[in-house]
């Protein structure tokens, strides 16, 4: 209870000496009192709204060069620090694992999505493509800390009780538990599950029939912030939004913006986006590019055929721009409570864009007869909305990963390069972009340092966990520091067969599935980002000494090999298509 500072005014009759002790006696009285008026009004510490995208390309907003409009992702991006050579895993759940954890996907128990997880490496306690029980999660540190702790979106982590976010350090969680899910009702997106697996705080969740996944996110997010503001402690929000996983929709208001855009073909549109890349600051000028092997020609499409590649393209688009309009509602609401300057805003993607060819060129798909059952539909007229499914396939993919080659699953920069923008306290280099490397593992210890909060140790409540491996880059982002990673550095990377290690300025990578490669090659990507100068042959020393660095990060982290014959869509769409 606060208690009135004692004066000298209350005691006018004492004698010098009596007056002279009690002056000592007050003086000591307040000066104890202080602390808890102090500390009331200092400023709290920050709030955290860590921002996931599902599947958005390298320059799908506007600060990266796109022609979507992304103004309240540009303003967070004027605001702080862009990472221009920020790189995460080539699949969902890998990335948010890594994310989540600071922990190497191969030790976190995540190493591939589990739909694509084949049975012999199913048999390993650290390949079950759950996240396990010897990780702690950014939310338990962050719980443990005094922080509310929220998350509303996918998870793709697990769904049975003790692995939803319910059970790993969340307070409040409206989550999809699976890859993915229809954005307009409660249903599934693949035949390879019976129903979209919706929780809330761990329950069984129904969704509302007004129902659209980036609105209704945002929607939860403030509900929960608003529940416990009157206690003054901070949160965490984690929302991890289904936009831009396919089935892509979105509402008609936000695709009709571009109608038109894309109907020069993608070609046109990778060196567009290209060139405002340059203009950004995003890449080096004069950044050279090589086609995506697989994109097809556009000029040898019918008129009919590309009509509707466009189309897919504008609903992509509207998505992206939706997503953005929600995000925009959070801001909003934060400066509404005063609580938007105390607030570190962390924006990202998982990982690159999607580049499955689900969707024909005339439209039609393979899974056309499994739509049929459920009521699905690909047609031109409604694409994006209630009941249609859509992708925007592997050509228009490369448009979202421009100007670099390839797109999810792979390990070439167009499935791990993404966008990250980071603002707010703490982050002192405002407005500004930095090609400075940066892995997915370094975030949650740089966020918990942000806020003041010790990172574990590798001992969590009593019992031994994983050790974070990510590194903390905060004085980077104060402008204390000029590197986040030294050159002697090297981060290991695997996904289904597919393997980089990046080192310095350099990578190399091999892709055994998807592009079924023999050899290493290896770049220099911050100048190169395009990875169009194989320099393998020029430096054989450097290719070999960052291969043996590749092979012992496999000894380190129990990587399993591949096993003969492994097809990752036949893993993850096989059983599914012999359903139909």
């Amino acid at each position: 209870m606060f208690r009135p500072a004692l004066s000298m005014m209350n005691f006018p009759r004492l004698n010098m000496k009596f007056r002279f002790a009690l002056v000592l006696f007050v003086t000591l009285f307040n000066i104890l009192s202080i602390p808890a008026l102090v500390s009331a009004q200092q400023p709290d510490r920050p709030n955290i709204v860590l921002i996931l995208a599902d599947d958005l390309g390298y320059t799908d907003i506007s600060p990266f060069g796109s022609e979507i409009s992304t103004p309240n992702i540009a303003r967070l991006a004027g605001e702080g620090l862009s990472f221009t050579n920020y790189h995460t895993a080539g699949s969902c759940a890998p990335a948010r694992a890594m994310l989540l954890t600071g922990v190497d996907s191969h030790r976190n128990g995540v190493p591939n999505i589990p739909e694509a997880l084949p049975a012999e490496q199913m048999a390993y306690d650290h390949y079950q493509g759950v996240l396990n029980d010897k990780v702690v999660t950014l939310a338990n540190v962050l719980q443990a800390g005094g922080y509310h702790t929220y998350m509303t979106g996918k998870w793709h982590l697990g769904h049975t009780p003790e692995l939803l976010p319910s059970a790993r350090g969340f307070d409040r969680t409206i989550a999809m538990a699976d890859t993915g899910a229809d954005n307009w009702e409660q249903r599934t997106y693949l035949p390879i599950y019976d129903k979209a697996n919706w929780y809330a705080d761990g329950a069984e969740h129904t969704l509302p029939d007004d129902f659209y996944s980036s609105e209704y996110f945002i929607d939860k997010t403030i509900e929960f912030i608003a529940s416990n503001t009157e206690d003054h402690q901070p949160f965490f929000a984690y929302v991890p939004f289904q936009a831009v996983h396919m089935p892509v929709q979105a509402p008609r208001e936000f695709s009709d913006k571009y109608a038109g855009v894309y109907d020069e073909g993608w070609t046109v549109m990778r060196e567009k986006r290209r060139l405002a890349a340059e203009e950004a600051g995003v890449i080096p000028e004069g950044t050279e590019v090589v086609v995506t092997p697989g994109t097809l020609i556009w000029d040898s499409l019918t008129e009919e055929q590309r009509r509707h590649h466009a189309r897919r393209m504008e609903v992509y688009a509207g998505m992206v721009d939706a997503m953005d309009m929600h995000i925009g509602r959070l801001m909003d609401y934060l400066e509404s409570i005063g609580e938007y300057d105390n607030t570190i805003f962390v924006f990202t993607s998982d990982n690159g864009a999607e580049g499955s060819n689900i969707i024909l060129p005339n439209g039609g798909s393979p899974l056309s007869s499994w739509f049929d059952i459920v009521g699905y539909n690909s047609n031109y007229e409604t694409l994006g909305e209630r009941n249609s499914w859509n992708a925007i396939g592997p050509s228009n993919a490369t448009i979202a990963a421009s100007p670099l080659t390839y797109y999810k699953f792979h390990a070439n920069e167009g499935g791990l390069r993404v966008p990250l923008v980071m603002s707010g306290p703490g982050i002192g280099r405002q407005g500004e972009m930095t090609d400075e490397f940066v892995f997915v593992t370094d975030l949650a210890p740089t966020i918990l340092n942000l806020v003041g909060i010790d990172a574990h140790d590798g001992s969590w409540l009593g019992r031994e966990v994983e050790r974070i491996v990510g590194v903390d880059f905060s004085e980077f982002l104060a402008g204390t520091s000029s590197q986040v990673h030294d050159d002697f550095d090297s981060i290991g990377y695997e996904l289904g067969g597919n393997s980089a290690l990046f080192k310095g300025d350099y990578k190399i990578v091999i892709n055994r599935t998807g592009q079924s490669e023999t050899e290493w090659h290896l770049f220099n990507i911050r100048t190169d980002p395009g990875e169009t100068r194989d320099l393998a042959q020029e430096q054989p020393a450097l290719l070999e000494e960052m291969v043996i660095d590749y092979e012992n990060y496999v000894q380190a982290n129990n990587v399993l090999p591949m096993p003969e014959g492994y097809a990752r869509t036949r893993a993850i769409l096989g059983d599914a298509l012999r359903q139909q």
